[in-house]
This record gives C-alpha cells, structure tokens and sequence, in this order.
C-alpha cells in the first residue's frame, strides 16, 4: 500500500512539472530615443500572436513564462526577448529599443566559404552539424552508457535521459528547436525581402506583414525551398502564399 501511494506522489508531481505555464496578458512599453513609437511590431514566437504599439509605444500581449517575443520596425534594430517572472511582476514591462542611425546604402560582403572548420581540421569532415537547441536535446536524451553510478563500474546507463523524459523537459527542448528554426526562417526572410517588397508587391497590407511571414514559414514546401537560397523559386512561392493569405484576410474583414 505505502509503495503504491508513493508512485501516485510521483506521477502527481511529475504531471505537474510537465505542465506547461498558462499564458497570460503581458502589458508593456517600448521605450527609444526618437519620438515616434507607433506600428512596431510585437509578435510571441511560440504562440504567433501579434500586436502592434501605439503612439506611447504602449502594447499589451499574450505570454507566459518561456515564451520569446519579436520586437521588430523599419527605423529601430530587431530585438528577441524571453519573458521571465519579472516581466509579469512589472506594471508596466519596458523594452528599450536601438534605432538604425547610419544605414550604408551598398555593402559588399565577400565570403570566403572555403575556409572554416572543416578545411582547418578542426572537426571532421561531413560531421553533423548542431544548433545551440539541438546540441541541449542531445546532450538530454544521450544514453551515455559509459556512464557509472555511485562510482559504479563503467557500463551502466545514465538515468538523466529518463528523467529528462518523465519531467518534460525533452518535450520542451524540442519545442525550443521548433523555436529556433522559426527564428532561423523570419531571419533570412528578413534578408531576402524588405518591408516594401511585401506590401507594394505582394499586396499585403502594412499591419499584416509579420503574421504573414509567421505564416509563411510554417509551410514545410516554402522552408523546403528557403533553405535552398534560391531566391527565384522562394519568390515565385512566396507569391501563391500571399494570394492566399490576402484571401483569408479579406474573408475575416467581411
């Protein structure tokens, strides 16, 4: 009987952590050295809402703990920031913001793809490469059976997998890849098309432009061909997307 009323302790506690943090209204500010503050855009990463601030630079946004939110605008630098405990406990939670002052108008980059890791023999050829998030799965899922116990003999596994795995936080590893990869996506978005592109050209309205490029990166076709830099073929799809998003935004202002 004692046994069993333990396991159900466990279970309970274990159901508890795997929970995720319930979101919540996050009221907040942006604060900059130039006067106009208004149509920055705010955008939550993991749960794609989106708003807009006001002429105080004011907004208010769903969130919870964990969360990453985009803080983008033509005349201010991208921010990501990760909502903590302290954002919720603020009255009002303040995000300063740095304006692009000088912007060149041609830069040339030459890139010297030749040289790096591999060709310095530093890693080894063909290896797997991993992103910060996939390198923190990893290491939390790896079996290590070299591994030892209390001193233990080598040949025994680690139990952290498991644990990892009872607790949740593997599941939330992976969704922090997830995460990740849209940043990766809305980054070279970023540096294909600028703003004008998608509202001049693609005919989607100024207010809309970040739901849409949250939208566009959640087709596994378009991320397919963005990851190809074939810049001919991801503007060619880019396009059918946008027909169909302006579709849907006329069908929900009827």
């Amino acid at each position: 009987m004692t046994k069993a009323v333990c396991v159900f302790f466990i279970l309970m506690a274990t159901k508890a952590l795997a929970q995720e943090p319930v979101p919540a209204k996050l009221n907040g500010k942006v604060i900059a050295d130039l006067s106009n503050l208004e149509g920055i855009y705010v955008i939550n990463l993991k749960n794609e809402k989106a708003v807009i601030t006001n002429k105080e630079g004011e907004f208010s946004i769903a969130a919870a703990l964990g969360d990453r939110l985009i803080f983008s605008a033509p005349q201010f630098k991208t921010m990501i920031i990760g909502v903590t405990a302290e954002c919720f406990q603020q009255n009002l939670f303040c995000v300063k913001m740095n304006p692009i002052v000088n912007q060149l108008k041609e830069v040339i980059v030459k890139r010297f793809t030749s040289i790096n890791a591999e060709s310095l023999g530093i890693v080894l050829n063909n290896h797997k490469k991993y992103t910060a998030a996939e390198r923190k799965l990893y290491t939390a899922t790896d079996l290590n059976t070299s591994a030892s116990v209390s001193g233990m003999a080598g040949g025994s596994v680690s139990a952290d997998p498991l644990l990892n795995f009872i607790s949740g936080r593997t599941k939330m590893l992976r969704k922090e890849i997830e995460v990740e990869k849209k940043e990766s996506y809305l980054e070279q978005l970023d540096n294909l098309f600028d703003i004008d592109y998608f509202v001049n050209k693609l005919k989607i309205p100024s207010e809309y432009v970040k739901g849409f490029q949250c939208y566009v990166v959640k087709n596994e076709k378009f991320t397919i061909i963005l990851k190809s830099n074939n810049k001919t073929m991801t503007s060619f799809l880019i396009g059918e997307l946008a027909t169909t998003y302006n579709e849907i935004i006329a069908s929900e202002n009827k």
